[in-house]
């Protein structure tokens, strides 16, 4: 009887965030990101109800980028009792590192729950402690029969497409794409697999080209100066206001 590979989708559908997909694959448990559900506030119920599996049986998670919606529930995973391994690029590890402290910072300050038993430095230590880091194209087993290996998405630093080989098959996780081209980022590289999964927030359009995105961004500054008033831009602290100050 031939083994057949599980894939759930435990959150991160039919919603834009909580990234968090459960892949059981040659006898391992394999989670894709574990992000947290953002919505009108940061704390959102949905983020403390019971995972959809026991953290105690995953054996590894694998990160796609360190944006909150792809990292933000790991301090729970760990309390609940997740001890398998992380891994992702070496910028991900870096980037979550402040990504995860500024979260529970953030959050120290929600006051219809207490959540620092949850996010704290101990746990947040924790979970640093358990990861394990990779270059781009720098193969890597998790078991005789399971190998990992990264692409650049072109998303943010560090951010990846995660190519998982069984058997001679692959299955790609794409992660968020990067908006290419972008000033600061190498574009996404193009990846071959045998199953594809990817996320699709903004698959109904298409973005504009760079010298439109450049003069439409020009014309709203000299606009803003011509009335001499000020001009607020609302941006991502990650990398969107880098690339804007560049």
């Amino acid at each position: 009887m031939t083994e057949r590979a599980k894939l759930t989708f435990c959150s991160g559908t039919g919603i834009v965030t909580g990234a968090n997909f459960l892949l059981e694959i040659g006898g391992k448990k394999i989670l894709i990101d574990c992000g947290m559900i953002q919505g009108e506030k940061l704390a959102e119920e949905a983020n403390w109800e019971p995972f959809s599996y026991d953290p105690a049986t995953i054996d590894v998670l694998i990160i796609t980028h360190s944006h909150v919606d792809h990292i933000g529930r790991i301090p729970k995973l760990i309390y609940e009792g997740f001890r398998g391994t992380i891994y992702s690029t070496h910028p991900t590890k870096e980037l979550s590192d402040i990504m995860l402290r500024d979260t529970a910072f953030i959050l120290s300050h929600e006051h219809s729950r207490d959540l620092t038993k949850i996010y704290n430095e101990h746990i947040i230590g924790q979970a640093l402690s358990l990861w394990k880091t990779f270059d781009y194209h720098e193969n890597f087993p998790l078991s005789d029969e399971i190998t990992v290996e990264f692409s650049d998405a072109g998303h943010i630093l560090g951010s990846a497409v995660i190519k998982i080989g069984y058997k001679g098959k692959i299955i790609a996780f794409t992660g968020d794409l990067g908006n290419n081209p972008s000033p600061l980022l190498r574009d996404a590289e193009a990846v071959m697999a045998d199953y594809l999964v990817t996320e699709s927030v903004y698959g109904d359009r298409n973005h504009e080209d760079k010298d439109t995105r450049r003069q439409r961004l020009a014309e709203i500054i000299q606009d803003a100066v011509k009335q001499k008033g000020a001009l607020v831009i609302p941006v991502f602290s990650l990398e969107r206001s880098q690339e804007l100050l560049f």
